[in-house]
């Protein structure tokens, strides 16, 4: 086998290569939207995020120190389950704590507990108590948080923003199978008003900082994506800047 190629068992007829894309596609393991690393059949347009494809059996998270999470296939149970990191159904694999009850997307599991792109830092956190740049509401889902404890994202807003430029992108350019063409520059969600809004109301080091995590908000999309590296983070830094 080569050293790019692995087999996996949701998808038995072929193996899965490994390969980066600057285009959106659809985790079938997850359901969840991706960009950047990740494991396809081209044959069948079946397509993994890395976290998908490579999951550890077994994990454990900062947030919730009294709980073992297993990596399962699907939910447990026939009735419907939410992610407790961005609050999204769960419709795919996951990460189940048994004694505990709770569940996290894998790529939500993954999320880095500090985005740092060497000169802006972002922190994850459980709850915040200020309000979001993107829905004005407080608490609802882990954010990510900037050094001055001004800038708030919810990583469930991410990740609506995120649904929304896939679907603008499928409205756009058909379903699946048209994944070779490239992403309009203007489909990768900004923040710009709000922040504009925001910053009426700053002054000195504090708007300078969310100006900073405005601009750094890149790789809390990249994050969410499942591709949390410097490089991904700098294409969609470049899609955001020209929107």
């Amino acid at each position: 086998m080569k050293y790019n190629e692995i087999s996996h068992f949701s998808h038995p007829q072929h193996k899965l290569k490994f390969e980066y894309s600057e285009i959106p596609f659809k985790c079938d393991g997850c359901k969840e939207v991706g960009i950047g690393s990740r494991y396809k059949c081209a044959t069948c347009d079946f397509d993994l995020h890395m976290h998908c494809a490579i999951p550890t059996p077994s994990i454990f998270h900062p947030f919730y120190t009294k709980c073992s999470f297993q990596f399962l296939s699907r939910s447990p149970g026939d009735n419907p389950r939410f992610c407790n990191a961005c609050e999204k159904d769960i419709t795919g694999f996951v990460y189940h704590c048994k004694s505990c009850g709770f569940d996290l997307h894998p790529c939500c599991a993954k999320l880095p507990m500090v985005l740092d792109d060497g000169e802006v830092k972002l922190y994850l956190y459980r709850k915040v108590s200020s309000s979001c740049h993107r829905c004005g509401r407080k608490g609802r889902s882990w954010s990510y948080r900037s050094k001055c404890k001004k800038y708030n994202l919810h990583v469930a807003c991410v990740k609506e923003m995120l649904v929304e430029t896939w679907h603008e992108f499928l409205g756009s350019h058909g379903n699946k199978g048209t994944s070779s063409r490239k992403l309009e520059m203007t489909r990768i969600p900004s923040l710009k008003n709000t922040l504009q809004n925001h910053h009426r109301r700053s002054k000195g080091k504090v708007k300078k900082c969310c100006e900073m995590a405005g601009l750094a908000v890149q790789f809390v999309i990249s994050a969410v994506l499942g591709d949390p590296t410097t490089l991904i983070a700098g294409v969609i830094g470049n899609f955001m800047s020209r929107a």
